[in-house]
């Protein structure tokens, strides 16, 4: 019988990469909670019509990548493959915009898209992300990027640049596109056969294009940052202003764009050179516009998302290598040795103290062989002896040394000893 194997593009992370994953998914729950946000859970499938109404009926992720699929009553479904419009979803549909405080909210969890797996994007993904709902403030926007940016450098991932750019409000955009479509009118003849197809639909996205040839035939298009409204251009001086006066570094990007309508203003993305072609690790910016296109007030907004993959991939080995719980592994081994271990393992777990066993182990030495592989810092040993005497003998598995402990009361004993460094 052949054996069932995985779906193409849909990573198991097994045991030894989950530890890096915790220490990415905790401090981005703690960076969250520091800044104010808190956690929202979304479903992982949403009507159809919400991410061909947020995102954009014409775009890629609507048209070629999504998983789109009938419910039993014929109703299009869709699993995520971003997090912000469900969030938005829920923002409206439970009248969040009526508090009077900020609504700020992150998540964490799977997306999907059916794209072609490569390093670092695969049709399952993770994302943690941040929604702020309520406040056009330029501080807003700083708040969001600072957060990104904190997270990503108490991670110590290595040689990340911060890219931003503005995209000024609709009445700019719609002065902008027409020297941009005459200006790529005039270099069609260079570019992909995608960027052809967006000029008129969405020709912004051309300047996001990361085939050579289209990059360098936009290389002297028209900047729209040049064509910002005093409205706009006084909120992105202040953005970068306020970014230099908490020591968050930027590079400038006429490049960067979204190609949605409900994107204005701050645009940015956080890059790195150890991710290769795929080169961005999390990317934001406002959409002043999103809330009301799905139905809800008009309600300003600015947020990010990030890959976990992503991040994992540039994690350093040695932030992860401590995640290791330090265990106790309870050798017990003889019929009244076993019986005291099973309470003993018991007992260290119900104070907090991670205990392992190997129940197929009989032997002393079995039992060792076991605790090395492991990885405990500490063996239990436990026979009929000891168990005899009322004791235990701990071993030290790096330096091997040895002392012999009452089993009576060892539990808050070893709860208040300080583990080896």
């Amino acid at each position: 019988m052949d054996t069932i194997k995985g779906i193409k593009g849909v990573k198991d992370i097994l045991p030894e990469e989950t530890p890096r994953w915790r220490l990415i998914e905790n401090a981005a729950r703690r960076w969250a909670l520091c800044y104010g946000y808190q956690e929202i859970r979304i479903p992982i499938f949403e009507l159809t019509a919400l991410f061909a109404r947020s995102i954009g009926s014409t775009t890629d992720i609507v048209e070629k990548e999504m998983y789109t699929f009938p419910d039993r009553d014929g109703t299009s479904l869709t699993l995520r493959p971003e997090g912000t419009a469900g969030t938005v979803r829920a923002f409206i549909e439970h009248n969040r915009a009526a508090d009077p405080l900020p609504q700020k909210y992150f998540y964490i969890g799977p997306m999907f898209r059916h794209e072609r797996p490569q390093a670092g994007r695969l049709r399952q993904f993770h994302q943690f992300g941040v929604e702020s709902f309520g406040t056009a403030d330029p501080r807003a926007d700083i708040e969001v990027i600072a957060l990104l940016w904190r997270l990503l450098s108490d991670l110590a991932l290595p040689d990340l640049t911060l890219e931003i750019n503005s995209l000024g409000s609709s009445g700019d955009r719609a002065a902008y596109k027409p020297l941009l479509r005459s200006f790529l009118a005039q270099q069609e003849s260079l570019l992909c056969a995608n960027c052809r197809r967006r000029m008129d639909t969405n020709p912004l996205r051309v300047l996001d294009c990361k085939v050579p040839d289209c990059r360098a035939a936009t290389e002297l298009a028209p900047r729209l940052t040049d064509h910002l409204s005093p409205e706009a251009r006084a909120h992105f001086d202040q953005v970068l202003a306020g970014l230099a006066a908490i020591g968050v570094p930027y590079r400038l990007n006429p490049r960067l764009v979204r190609g949605l309508d409900y994107y204005c203003l701050t645009s940015f993305e956080i890059t790195s050179t150890h991710l290769g072609a795929q080169n961005a690790v999390g990317a934001g910016g406002r959409y002043d516009g999103l809330v009301e296109t799905l139905g809800g007030p008009s309600v300003p907004a600015v947020g990010f998302a990030v890959g976990l993959e992503r991040m994992s991939l540039m994690l350093p080995e040695t932030s992860s290598s401590s995640l290791q719980d330090c265990l106790y592994y309870v050798a017990a081994f003889g019929e009244e040795g076993i019986k005291r271990g099973l309470v003993l393992l018991d007992e260290l777990r119900r104070v907090g103290l991670s205990a392992h066993c190997d129940y197929r182990a009989t032997t002393l030495k079995a039992h060792l062989r076991q605790a090395d592989r492991s990885k405990c810092c500490y063996a239990i040993l436990l026979g009929d002896d000891e168990a005899a005497r009322g004791s235990i003998i701990l071993r030290n598995l790096a330096s091997k040394a040895q002392e012999e402990l009452p089993l009576a009361g060892l539990t808050a004993l070893l709860k208040n000893r300080p583990f080896p460094s």
